[in-house]
C-alpha cells in the first residue's frame, strides 16, 4: 500500500491542495516550522483518524476555519482513497466512500509507523509511555488484542468508580472480570516482549555493535491465574481505597530496556537512548511485516539529524523493507546522498509543497 497522493483542506498550516506522492521515497526539504512535520501528521491522520502528537482534533483545524479534511488516494492496495473529516466537534472517517463507524477498521487499509523525536519518551519517559507503545505494537497486527484493551479499561474505569465511593459489595463482581480480561492482556504482551525482543537486540548489535541489548516485561500482577489475580485485588483493597484507585494491574505494567539482564535505560548515554528509541521503530515496523506480510507506509521526521554519518548508514540500511516512505530534512542535510532515481523531492515553504 502506499499514497498516490494526498489532499488537505485546512488542516494546520498547509496550504489546500493535492500533492502528488507516487514515488516510494518522497523527501520533504525545509526550514523548521515551514509545514514538514505536519504533512507527515496528515499522512497519518488519514491512516489511523488521529495525530500522532497526541494532540485534540480540533488543534488539527487551521486558525480562521471551521473544518479540516484529508484525503488520500491509495495505490497497490484493495481500497482506493481514504478520507478523514472534522467538522463542528465530529470526525467522519471513510473509505471508498463508505463510513467507517469503527477506526480500528483502519489499521489493515493503510498502516504507518512514524519515526519522531517524541520517541525518546519510550525510553526515558514515564511508564506509561512504553505501555501506550507495545500497546500500539500489538494492535497494529492484533485487532483482538485492541479489543481486549478497549474491554480492560471499560471495566477499570468501573472499578476505579467503586474503588472512590467505597462500594465493596459490588468489588467481587468487578474483580473476577478485570481479572480475566487483564490476564489477557498479560499473556499476550509477555509473548510478544520476547518475539519483539530478539528482533531488537539484533537491531540494536547491528547498528551500534553494542551486544546484550533486550526489553524486559514486569506485569503488575505477580499471578498467572483469576484465583491468584483475585487474591492480590483482595489484598491491595485497603491501598486502593487510601489511593482512591486501582494501583494494580495491567494499567501498571512496566517495560524495561536491559543490557546482559541488568538495566540499561539509566546508564544510556543520550545518543544510545536516541538510538534505542529509533531502532524500536524499526523492530515495530519489522514485527508487523513478519505477522501480516504487509508493508507498513514509513514515515521519518529529521530522524537522522542527531546521528553521527556512519549511524545514519547503518540505520538506513536496517530499515524494513517499505512500499512508500516520507523522510523530512533540513536544507543543510546532506539528504541527496540517500535519494534514489526516482525519489520525489519537495521544498517546504509556509505550508506549501514545491518541487
Amino acid at each position: 500500500m502506499a499514497y498516490a497522493s494526498l489532499r488537505t483542506t485546512g488542516f494546520r498550516n498547509l496550504k489546500d491542495e493535492e500533492v502528488v506522492t507516487d514515488s516510494k521515497d518522497v523527501y520533504l526539504v525545509g526550514e523548521n516550522g515551514q509545514g514538514k512535520t505536519n504533512f507527515l501528521e496528515a499522512l497519518y491522520f488519514c491512516s489511523f483518524g488521529s495525530s500522532f502528537r497526541g494532540v485534540r482534533d480540533n488543534d488539527l483545524i487551521r486558525t480562521g476555519e471551521k473544518s479540516c479534511s484529508v484525503t488520500g488516494s491509495l495505490k497497490n492496495s484493495d481500497h482506493d482513497r481514504i478520507s478523514v473529516k472534522i467538522e463542528e466537534g465530529k470526525k467522519t472517517v471513510q473509505v471508498d466512500r463508505k463510513n467507517l463507524e469503527d477506526r480500528k477498521s483502519l489499521l489493515l487499509v493503510a498502516p504507518a509507523i512514524v519515526f519522531c523525536h517524541e520517541d525518546m519518551d519510550f525510553v526515558s519517559g514515564p511508564p506509561e509511555r512504553r505501555r501506550w507503545f507495545f500497546d500500539q505494537s500489538l494492535s497494529l497486527y492484533d485487532p483482538l488484542y485492541l479489543d481486549d484493551l478497549r474491554r480492560y479499561r471499560r471495566i477499570l474505569k468501573i472499578r476505579n468508580t467503586l474503588v472512590k465511593n467505597r462500594q465493596i459489595d459490588l468489588l467481587d463482581t468487578v474483580d473476577s472480570q478485570i481479572a480475566v480480561y487483564g490476564l489477557e492482556l498479560m499473556t499476550k504482551r509477555a509473548e510478544a516482549v520476547i518475539l519483539f525482543s530478539k528482533i531488537f537486540s539484533e537491531l540494536y548489535r547491528s547498528v551500534s555493535a553494542l551486544e546484550g541489548i533486550g526489553i524486559r516485561y514486569v506485569p503488575s500482577w505477580k499471578a498467572e491465574t483469576v484465583d491468584g489475580v483475585l487474591r492480590q485485588l483482595e489484598q491491595k483493597r485497603e491501598s486502593d481505597f487510601l489511593m482512591g484507585t486501582s494501583v494494580s494491574g495491567p494499567h501498571r505494567d512496566r517495560y524495561s530496556f536491559t543490557r546482559f539482564g541488568v538495566d540499561f535505560s539509566d546508564k544510556a548515554s543520550t545518543g544510545q537512548r536516541r538510538l534505542l528509541a529509533l531502532l524500536l521503530r524499526v523492530a515495530q515496523a519489522s514485527r508487523y511485516r513478519e505477522v501480516t506480510g504487509l508493508y507498513p507506509l514509513l514515515l521519518l521526521d529529521d530522524v537522522l539529524l542527531e546521528l553521527d554519518p556512519e549511524k545514519r548508514m547503518n540505520f538506513l540500511r536496517v530499515l524494513p523493507d517499505y512500499e512508500q516512505a516520507f523522510f523530512t530534512f533540513l536544507p543543510e542535510e546532506p539528504y541527496k546522498r540517500y535519494s534514489r532515481g526516482d525519489t520525489l523531492v519537495y521544498n517546504v515553504k509556509d505550508g506549501a509543497l514545491k518541487p
